[in-house]
Order: C-alpha cells, then sequence, then structure tokens
C-alpha cells in the first residue's frame, strides 16, 4: 500500500470518527478497497459496509479524493445505517453531505477520465456521430441491443 492510499483510509477513519461525535452513534470501520475500476471515483458497497476507490483517478486528483471523495462514499454508508434504503443521493444523504460532513453535496465528480476510458466505436445516426462503448457495442454485435439517437430518435448503426 503506497502513501496516498495510506492517507485515504486515514482520512476515511477520521471522518467517520467526526460523524460518529455529531451523530452520537458508533460505527464500525468500512472495509476499503482500492479496485474500483471505470469512469466511478470511489463507490459504497452497503450491505458489506465497503467503499471502494478508484486508484487511478486518486492518482490523478488526491486532493479532491481526500476532500470531497471520502467524505461523499462515507456518507453513502453512514445514510444507509441512520435511514436504511433511500435514494442514493435523496434529502438524507444530502443532509449528510452537508451537515455532517461539511461538504457541499456533489452527486458526481469532474474528473478528466481520459486515463479510464475505454475503447469505444464510431457509430451514426442522421443528424451525427455517436461513441458507444464497448459494452453497449458487443450487445448491438450479439443482437442484444439497439440503440437510438436521443435527438432523431433513429437507429445508430456502425460506422465504417
Amino acid at each position: 500500500m503506497d502513501s496516498l492510499q495510506h492517507a485515504i483510509i486515514e482520512r476515511t477513519l477520521s471522518c467517520l470518527r467526526l460523524a460518529e461525535q455529531k451523530l452520537g452513534k458508533r460505527f464500525s470501520n468500512p472495509v476499503i478497497r482500492f479496485n474500483q475500476r471505470g469512469k466511478i471515483a470511489g463507490s459504497a458497497r452497503l450491505q458489506s459496509w465497503e467503499i471502494r476507490y478508484n486508484p487511478v483517478l486518486l492518482a490523478e486528483n488526491p486532493q479532491a479524493f481526500l476532500d470531497e471523495v471520502v467524505p461523499h462514499e462515507l456518507a453513502h454508508l453512514l445514510t444507509f445505517a441512520c435511514y436504511g434504503s433511500v435514494k442514493p443521493h435523496g434529502p438524507e444523504w444530502q443532509r449528510m453531505m452537508s451537515e455532517v460532513m461539511g461538504v457541499p453535496p456533489r452527486t458526481t465528480h469532474s474528473f478528466d477520465i481520459a486515463s479510464v476510458r475505454g475503447q469505444t466505436f464510431r457509430y451514426q445516426c442522421q443528424c451525427r456521430e455517436h461513441q458507444l462503448t464497448i459494452r453497449r457495442h458487443l450487445k448491438v454485435m450479439r443482437q442484444q441491443a439497439v440503440y437510438h439517437c436521443t435527438q432523431c430518435h433513429q437507429p445508430l448503426t456502425q460506422k465504417t
């Protein structure tokens, strides 16, 4: 484990201790992993009390992870512990972010994802070109899905 991952673990636990003080409750330490893939900065696994962080985006955005991603993911766990199953970014989570974590409740990150973006495939409709992910491209190839343009509503066809 590198020093940045260690700092993320420490920040997660310090945010948890702060939340315990503010909420007047005790919580077990979450399992923390650095195996989140793709464009997602982090994810909270509610049932297993686990947080997964994206190591590539972490390395590229360490301060934003410390300031925003850690409280964001921890707030999901705490919201689940306090309120049960609610909307992921609903009012309970928003209050947890602002009142307990002291962080504005933003639902998405604005990181450059060029380094984690997967291969895309060129498709077209009547009005423009589209980039489909490999997952969507394979569904088209296996005839499991047909995608349509949100503007002209025509089916997308692979551009050669």
